[in-house]
């Protein structure tokens, strides 16, 4: 009997966690092969004549998807493959220095290049107009700095074929903190970023008071605005589209274990760990779904002795991690031992609370949310002492200070005691993640704390060989709720969804959780399009009133666009047959995972001859037929003048990597076509080419029209449908893409862009 509960979580285990060799065949043969490496791998952390135990422990931990480590541990753990099993990190802290600016590029580079997302406070950098000594000239600001961290990302895939993430912060009182806010209405610029204000305790109390506010850097004044303008102006922006967030940053560093060692400004790309520069996410979730004992029925329970131990396990788990991961940068490995900070958290509660018959958002569900969020914390702590006593606690730990904490004065007087007498193994133990793959893999369990999305959807498969499928991906909770009483049943009035919820119900829920978690809490509240702007605002006021550490919230709009239309009935079309091709020729084929290349392609070569070279170009170009039509595959350049030698090479793998991914690759042919040189371009054939690049993309354009993948000439679009940015008109929102399959089945969970036709996660 398969261990998968849906087609769509093999599908998931399939492409992202099945360990495979290079030419693609299975090493992982099931699912309980990659379990076995996982818990074998984050055994070696423990005494050579313990491992076996361990490993056994470990594994019961993992069957049954019980305790899910994060993407990155399940995709890493033993696989010998040089990446790293933390999600993301905070950068080190950019020096107001142009090599400093630069050095920080380049190790952000790096850490995207093993698979880590990253996070970075700007707020060191000198505003825009600022003199800079030494050389008559005036700083270009922040912002400018972001452009280029924006477009590094775009060049790298991160390991396990993953997109980049980064998250950029400012100060509230930096004095380009306006221009910042504004920074996404162009909605083709910073779209690697997610942006958040960093919300000071003075800030807040000055838009209370209505009072002004000083925009300052490096101790001067700037200018003066008036608080309560300026958050409306940071309202207003993310009412708009979506962005900035806000992070209530004192709130952050007063509640932090750490408070006597470290000081914390930025946080990873989806906000659910604060971090200090050089800090480390690590990540894993109990399954809370996968607990539940006679669900649907009166005694419909979580067992707290099984909670328990499963926290003590995975405490346990997580802490081996830190000692068997790589790490791209060597003061990211030391921040991470110095400190051996953890973010366990939960999944699938919503649908936890539907198997009890709670409605997500009521007094009684944000009760039991904290019972069982409490008994995860206590959990954690007591099964971190105890490690402390077994291992030793972790090396800044200082007695003293630590039980200072506020989080540490409000656990029972045990674990403080515990504490007093042992240390205590992890400084920071308890988080709540974006789960959004994870939980597809686990059966399509509601993500985090987040309310269930949609009872069901329809999920839009195109295969390799061109033909169309289409399921319907069911909660967990319904799923289990049908198998019970009948395919036919109606679900109960509890059984509600994250569009019919309030944002208060979102509110209520996140900050009840955030009393018993240490780090943070990646949450979206969605909110209707037509919420007032004053309602709008009281939601971020109420997040701050009862406790939050930040917030997040999406609302359909202009810019980003709406979050996927769904459906309780699933829609039902047929299958294309395989190698038929799709009824309108422009038609554009997305697929589930990147082309593999056969053995034999068709292809043709051009000739392009540049007057200013003594050399010609050859440009190659092969193609693939998918669903009975001719799309480009790869292509090769080539010259004798070695001049060229190093862009021509980097140009064939960067646009072979794009035409590999599926959709419409036309936009290629118009992005070239308007690189133009500033030393002059040439006449071509009566025609003016502004520059080498352009030639070459008129080459892929021509070959394009021959094998009838675009009508004519200047017919390709404007630019890539993922960038959210037209060529010309006025701004409006362009599809979001898939950047793993190009689908546009995409939306926002736990502030992190989630595809629903591949499970791809912007976020991990």
């Amino acid at each position: 009997m398969s261990a998968f509960a849906a087609p769509i979580s093999e599908q998931i285990w399939d492409m992202k966690y099945r360990l495979k060799a290079p030419d693609g065949s299975a090493r992982d043969q099931t699912v309980e092969d990659t379990w076995r490496r996982v818990a074998r791998t984050l055994a070696e952390a423990e005494a050579e004549g313990e491992r076996e135990t361990w490993e056994a422990r470990f594994y019961e931990a993992l069957e049954g998807f019980r305790y899910l480590p994060a993407g990155r541990i399940l995709s890493g753990a033993g696989t010998g493959r040089a990446v790293t099993l933390f999600n993301c990190f905070v950068m080190g802290t950019i020096p107001d220095s142009l090599e400093g600016i630069f050095e920080m590029l380049k190790e952000g580079a790096l850490t995207m290049q093993q698979g880590g997302g990253i996070g970075f406070d700007f707020s060191t950098i000198r505003p825009k107009g600022a003199p800079v000594s030494g050389i008559g000239a005036d700083a270009s600001g922040p912002l400018s700095f972001m452009d280029v961290w924006d477009a590094m990302c775009r060049t790298i895939m991160s390991a396990g074929s993953r997109r980049g993430a980064m998250m950029a912060t400012l100060a509230c009182d930096h004095p380009d903190i306006e221009d910042f806010i504004e920074a996404k209405r162009d909605p083709g610029r910073l779209r690697m970023f997610n942006l958040s204000v960093l919300a000071s305790d003075a800030f807040m109390e000055a838009i209370e008071a209505d009072g002004p506010w000083d925009l300052q850097f490096d101790g001067r004044v700037y200018r003066t605005v008036e608080a309560r303008d300026l958050w409306n102006r940071i309202m207003r922006a993310t009412y708009d589209y979506a962005e900035p967030g806000v992070i209530f940053i004192d709130r952050v560093n007063r509640t932090n274990n750490l408070h006597y060692a470290e000081t914390i400004s930025a946080t990873n790309p989806c906000g659910e760990q604060p971090l200090p520069p050089y800090g480390a996410c690590l990540l894993g979730s109990i399954n809370l779904a996968a607990l539940v004992r006679d669900p649907f029925e009166d005694g419909a329970r979580v067992d707290e002795g099984e909670l328990a131990d499963l926290v003590t396990t995975a405490v346990r788990m997580m802490d081996n991690v830190v000692d068997v991961s790589r790490f791209p940068l060597e003061a990211q490995r030391a921040e991470a031992q110095a400190k051996r900070r953890i973010g366990l958290g939960v999944t699938g509660l919503a649908d936890a609370l539907a198997m009890l018959g709670l409605t997500y958002g009521s007094d009684e569900a944000v009760a039991q949310t904290g019972r069982w969020m409490e008994a995860v914390q206590h959990a954690a702590y007591r099964a971190s002492v105890a490690l402390a006593r077994e291992k030793g606690p972790f090396p800044l730990f200082d007695r003293e200070e630590y039980l200072k904490g506020e989080v540490i004065a409000a656990l029972p007087q045990d674990i403080r005691d515990g504490i007093a007498g042992h240390g205590i193994r992890n400084a920071l133990l308890t988080s709540i993640a974006p789960t959004g793959t994870i939980s597809l893999f686990a059966g399509n369990v509601s993500s985090g704390i987040e309310p269930v999305f949609a009872h069901s959807y329809t999920r839009k498969v195109l295969m390799p060989d061109g033909s169309r499928t289409e399921e319907e991906v069911v909660d967990n909770a319904v799923a289990r709720y049908r198998e019970k009483f009948g395919a036919d049943a109606e679900l109960p009035a509890h059984f509600v969804n994250a569009q019919t919820l309030t944002p208060m119900d979102h509110v209520r829920m996140q900050a009840e959780a955030q009393k018993h978690v240490d780090s943070s809490i990646s949450k979206t509240i969605n909110v209707p399009a037509d919420i007032s702007f004053d309602a709008f605002k009281d939601v971020y006021a109420q997040a701050y009133r009862t406790g939050c550490k930040g917030c997040t919230t999406y609302r359909p709009n202009d810019v980003t666009g709406s979050v996927m239309a769904v459906s309780e009935q699933a829609e039902k079309v047929e299958a294309l047959p395989a190698g038929q091709a799709p009824n309108h020729p422009g038609d554009v084929v997305y697929i589930a995972e990147p082309l593999e290349r056969p053995e034999t392609l068709m292809g043709q070569t051009y000739k392009l001859k540049w007057p200013d070279s003594p050399h010609a170009i050859y440009v190659t170009m092969n193609d693939v037929i998918v669903g009975g039509r001719q799309r480009p595959f790869e292509i090769f350049i080539n010259s004798k003048n070695m001049e060229h030698y190093a862009w021509t090479v980097a140009l064939t793998r960067m646009i072979s990597a794009v035409f590999r991914r599926g959709g419409d690759v036309s936009f290629v042919v118009e992005e070239l076509k308007a690189v133009f040189d500033p030393r002059g371009g040439a006449w071509m054939k009566g025609r003016y080419v502004p520059s080498i690049l352009a030639a070459i993309g008129g080459v892929i354009e021509r070959h394009l029209i021959e094998i009838g993948f675009i009508e004519g000439e200047g017919m390709g679009l404007p630019s890539d449908p993922a960038a959210e940015a037209l060529a010309v008109g006025e701004p409006r929102a362009a599809p979001s893409t898939c950047p793993a399959c190009g689908s546009y089945n995409t939306t926002l969970r736990e502030g992190c862009e989630v595809c629903l036709d591949c499970g791809h996660s912007k976020c991990g």
